[in-house]
């Protein structure tokens, strides 16, 4: 594997690579070069895409999406690429994963990590995405709270993980990073978990807002 055999400074300048292009925010770059605003600045203060739609409106939503997807895909082909198998894949999503949450540029204040993290899994392995996008479907669908789905798929990326790689060449640091993500993106929603614990997290709903009626 390419991974065993990569030096030390190519971890490290993956690493840097990773996290860089995580800081590209799909939502702040959105509302800065088209609202020229910030969308952090608005609703639940969050750079995501929950927060950009109820702001903004859905006409350019599907910037926020591609900017989100796009930086998770190229993430994770790159560590495939240069390091090489499963643990590749996971390193680099987890620095992904660490800019779009945590981006220098932008004060270190980005986004939850839905968007980006669930186009992670789709890239990382189709069995570790398919029981967290299962429930994350499930959930949103049957309750219309997009937190709890998220918080669940979060939750079941390091179990998913456990149960595909156990025993795989570098499954420890595997599980390391998939347990990092999957921890990052529940620790992103604990006000979230708050408010659903106390029955009053807004429940998502297909409207246009005021901010984009204003646009």
């Amino acid at each position: 594997m390419r991974s065993e055999t990569a030096s030390i400074v190519t971890w490290v300048i993956l690493a840097a690579v990773g996290y860089l292009l995580g800081c590209a925010n799909g939502a702040i770059l959105t509302s800065k070069i088209f609202y020229h605003d910030d969308v952090r600045s608005h609703g639940s203060g969050n750079a995501g895409l929950t927060n950009f739609y109820r702001t903004y409106g859905g006409k350019l939503v599907l910037c926020v999406i591609a900017v989100d997807m796009l930086k998770a895909v190229v993430a994770v082909q790159l560590g495939g690429a240069f390091l090489g198998g499963a643990l590749g894949k996971y390193f680099m999503g987890f620095f992904c994963m660490l800019g779009h949450m945590f981006p220098a540029p932008c004060g270190f204040k980005g986004g939850k990590g839905i968007l980006s993290s669930g186009t992670l899994l789709l890239c990382l392995d189709w069995r570790v995405a398919l029981v967290s996008w299962g429930a994350f479907l499930v959930l949103v669908l049957l309750t219309r709270y997009v937190s709890l789905g998220s918080v669940a798929a979060a939750v079941l990326l390091p179990v998913t993980t456990l149960l595909v790689y156990r025993g795989t060449p570098g499954f420890p640091w595997i599980m390391l990073f998939g347990t990092l993500i999957g921890g990052m993106v529940t620790w992103a929603h604990r006000a979230n978990i708050k408010r659903l614990l106390n029955g009053t997290e807004n429940k998502f709903t297909l409207h246009r807002s005021e901010g984009e009626a204003k646009k």
